[in-house]
């Protein structure tokens, strides 16, 4: 994910000033500094620009002839292709009314001539960090929005799987599933939807604040609350509970013995950050008659940035549960075999089965790497499920599954061991019989390992098993032979 710090290519930035020194004094301006810089000496010629390249920021003069910049920036407002691209007037006109009509039109701020440089750069730097901001959350935007159709269309696939299989021993299964599945999907996209409904509160107090902000403050001090946004973003620091009480009180003293009468609350807000000590260098910002809107300023700015982050790891853990519901559902009406990765299908069900796993059972996986075999995976997604589920019942949700893979003699062996009761000797001999089953009744058919064994052995493989109390392994052997072409 990017972030204020990493280097970006550089912005476009178009200039329009009818004055030719003040237009070559702010293009030069701009170049020196790394920035790509278009001129343009009426609104005519910048209205054409933005059609033909792309363009980052603008920079407008007001009293030009023909066509003013109140004018140009109606124009860019109403093109769907420009009405986003931000509008820094820079004008003589130092009126109140002059600044509230350029806001009006869509500008986002007011440079007023005779400029400073430091201040022109200062601003231009602002504006180009929130757009980059905006349009990574725009970004991100889109991307929660492919992945939630993917999963609305992954989900449909898996309610027509249900209905398929709704005799079947596998359905039986995904029944024990959903409660799992449903909660591996909701926890990430509340996670984002939170995050999003942030970034939104974020971007609207930015802007309600920006106007008197950099009205208020000099460059340097408009760059101090950027340094404290980055220092926020950056920080590795993890901090328990208990250990950041200690540190806001000890903040909170601090803030107190330089004279900060609210230091509670500020202390509360950096705290948020992260920023507990070395607080020295935002001194100016801290001792800030307003200092309480600025550091909010600062705070908001950071959380950009955080919800991103948030947005970004629950959109990845989203999309592994989207991607094992896809294997798992995967149906071959044709039942022909096709290559496919054994190991990918196991991880598959784990993921689905991983609310389960959670409650109180460790996984090890063993795995030695495994070509890709001809076979067919949404069948063998029945035998890992049925197996991985038994282990689960077997230790009461409590204990170690343990899954191996290995190749030997032309076969991929895959066995699954849990520390559950064991198998009664007594009935060793039974389990793979039809209807046989120990379970209570409504919660087994009895034909889970019969189904299994006959997906095995289509496989021209073999199903085995040893148990003893606290130690039960089925090994399951297929043929790393079959061809597509082979009569199973």
């Amino acid at each position: 994910m990017s972030d204020l710090v990493e280097e970006f290519c550089p912005a476009n930035i178009l200039v329009v000033d009818d004055t030719l020194a003040n237009l070559q004094l702010l293009v030069g301006l701009l170049t020196e500094h790394g920035y790509k810089v278009r001129p343009a000496k009426d609104g005519f010629q910048a209205l054409s620009a933005t059609q033909t390249a792309p363009i980052d920021l603008i920079l407008l003069d007001i009293n030009m002839p023909q066509m003013d910049g109140y004018e140009v920036c109606n124009k860019l407002k109403s093109d769907p292709k420009t009405r986003d691209i931000p509008v820094i007037f820079i004008s003589a006109l130092n009126d109140v009314l002059d600044k509230v009509k350029a806001f009006g039109v869509g500008g986002v701020d007011y440079v007023t001539k005779p400029f400073q440089v430091e201040e022109v750069l200062a601003r231009v730097e602002t504006h180009l960090a929130l757009q980059r901001l905006q349009n990574n959350l725009q970004s991100k935007n889109e991307e929660l929005a492919q992945t939630n159709q993917d999963l609305a269309n992954t989900l449909n696939r898996l309610q027509v799987t249900q209905q398929e299989l709704i005799q079947s021993e596998k359905m039986a299964a995904l029944g024990q599933l959903m409660a799992g599945i449903a909660h591996e999907v909701n926890t990430p996209l509340g996670a984002i939807q939170s995050s999003v409904n942030n970034i939104s509160n974020y971007l609207q107090e930015i802007f309600e604040d920006l106007p008197r902000i950099l009205d208020l403050l000099s460059s340097q001090e408009i760059q101090l609350i950027l340094t404290m946004a980055l220092y926020s973003i950056n920080t590795k620091m993890i901090v328990s509970a208990k250990d950041s009480r200690k540190l806001k009180r000890a903040l909170t003293r601090e803030l107190e013995a330089i004279g900060v009468s609210n230091a509670d609350t500020i202390a509360d807000t950096l705290s948020d950050m992260k920023i507990y000590e070395d607080i020295d260098p935002f001194l100016p910002i801290l001792t800030h008659p307003d200092r309480e809107r600025l550091v909010e300023f600062a705070y908001n700015l950071s959380g950009l940035q955080r919800g991103n982050n948030t947005i970004a790891i629950a959109a990845e853990r989203a999309t592994k549960v989207v991607f094992a519901l896809k294997s798992y559902t995967h149906h071959d009406p044709k039942d022909e075999l096709f290559k496919a990765n054994l190991i990918q299908g196991i991880d598959s069900v784990l993921t689905l089965y991983k609310t389960s796993l959670k409650q109180g059972v460790e996984v090890v996986q063993n795995y030695a790497e495994l070509p890709l075999i001809y076979c067919y995976p949404d069948e063998l997604n029945q035998v890992w499920t049925n197996l991985i589920h038994n282990a689960i019942q077997a230790m009461d949700n409590k204990g170690a599954l343990a899954i191996d893979v290995t190749q030997e003699a032309g076969f991929a062996k895959i066995s699954i061991t849990d520390t559950g009761k064991g198998i009664a000797e007594e009935i060793k001999y039974r389990i793979f019989e039809p209807f046989f089953t120990t379970k209570p009744p409504g919660e087994g058919s009895g034909l889970g390992l019969d189904i299994v064994r006959k997906i095995v052995e289509k496989h021209q493989g073999k199903i085995e098993f040893d148990s003893v109390p606290g130690n039960t392994t089925f090994t399951v052997s297929l043929s790393m032979n079959l061809q597509p072409d082979t009569d199973s």
